[in-house]
């Protein structure tokens, strides 16, 4: 199965199970793999990855926006536009992995590599 094959295979289970498909295979993850990027959609992903790869681009995004709507009218420094990024990268990077962590156990998705886009059944004791 092609990587293209499984992240096909992944919306379909998804949407299967009730997850959008934006929240399964968010707008970054997709920009990432039109770039040529073969990544794994984030419920795949380890906890650190999740949150590093979205609250670093939240935080600029967020940083620069902030900058652009009132930062840069009010005259603050670069050193005081930092933290404030940083902290609101952080928050939703961590609240993000959360959620695709919840997401993965949810649905017991295996490893990427096991992966194929068959939900595994219940097991019963």
């Amino acid at each position: 199965m092609t990587h293209r094959e499984k992240v096909q295979a992944f919306h379909q289970h998804m949407q299967a199970v009730g997850v959008s498909p934006l929240s399964a295979d968010p707008p970054l993850w997709r920009l990432l793999r039109l770039c040529g990027l073969e990544l794994a959609p984030p419920p795949f992903q380890p906890f650190a990855w999740n949150a590093l790869l979205m609250g670093g681009f939240f935080g600029v995004g967020w940083g620069l926006l902030m900058w652009l709507v009132m930062w840069w009218m009010q005259g603050m420094p670069l050193a005081r536009m930092v933290a404030p990024a940083l902290a609101a990268g952080l928050l939703f990077g961590a609240f993000m992995a959360l959620y695709y962590a919840r997401i993965a156990r949810k649905h017991r998705l295996p490893g990427w590599e096991e992966y194929t886009g068959i939900a595994r059944e219940r097991v019963q004791s």
